[in-house]
C-alpha cells in the first residue's frame, strides 16, 4: 500500500464489527477512522526524528481524540449533547491538520497534503454536523471549506474570499 493509502482500498480492509455499528453510516466518523490509520506510520516515522518527538505525541492524541469524539457523540441522548462531542471533535481535527503542516518538512508534502485534504473533509462534516444537532449554526459555518475527490492531494485549495480573510486583504 502507498504512502497515502488509497481510501477505497482501506475500507474494503475494515471488519464487519465496525461496519455492522450504525455509527459507521457517519461518513466523518469513518474518516476519522481511516485517518486514525494513516497516522500509525506517520507518528511511527515522527518519533524517529529527534525534533518532532513531541509533535508525533501531539498527533496521535488529536488524531485518536476525533473518532473518539465522534462516537461519544453519537451515544448521546440530546442534540445539545451530540453536538458538545461532535464540536470536540471538530477541534481536534483542527488541531491535527496543524500537526501535520507542522510535520510536513519529516513526512513531506505529499503526505502532509493528502492527510489535511481528509481532515478538512472531516472538519467540513463536522462544520454541518454541529449546528444540525445544536439547531443553530457555528460562526465559521458558512465558510467554505473545497474539497474534491479525498484520493487527490493535490486539490487541497482555500478559495480567495477565505484567504482574505486569513490575511485581511480585501479582494479587488
Amino acid at each position: 500500500m502507498s504512502e497515502t493509502m488509497n481510501y477505497a482500498e482501506w475500507l474494503k480492509t475494515v471488519p464487519a464489527s465496525l461496519t455492522g455499528d450504525p455509527l459507521w453510516t457517519v461518513e466523518a466518523y469513518r474518516l476519522a477512522l481511516f485517518c486514525a490509520d494513516v497516522a500509525w506510520r506517520d507518528v511511527t516515522k515522527l518519533l524517529q526524528d529527534k525534533r518532532t518527538l513531541d509533535l508525533a505525541n501531539q498527533l496521535y492524541d488529536a488524531i485518536g481524540s476525533i473518532g473518539a469524539n465522534i462516537s461519544e457523540g453519537y451515544s448521546r441522548g440530546s442534540g445539545k449533547d451530540r453536538a458538545r462531542f461532535y464540536e470536540y471533535a471538530l477541534g481536534s481535527a483542527r488541531e491535527s491538520r496543524t500537526w501535520y503542516w507542522d510535520g510536513r518538512h519529516v513526512l513531506g508534502e505529499a503526505i502532509a497534503e493528502h492527510r489535511l485534504r481528509f481532515l478538512t473533509q472531516i472538519i467540513r462534516l463536522l462544520l454541518t454536523m454541529v449546528p444540525d444537532q445544536r439547531g443553530q449554526a457555528l460562526h465559521d459555518g458558512t465558510l467554505p471549506y473545497r474539497v474534491g475527490d479525498a484520493n487527490d492531494a493535490s486539490a487541497v485549495t482555500i478559495n480567495e474570499d477565505w484567504s482574505a480573510l486569513l490575511t485581511n486583504i480585501p479582494l479587488p
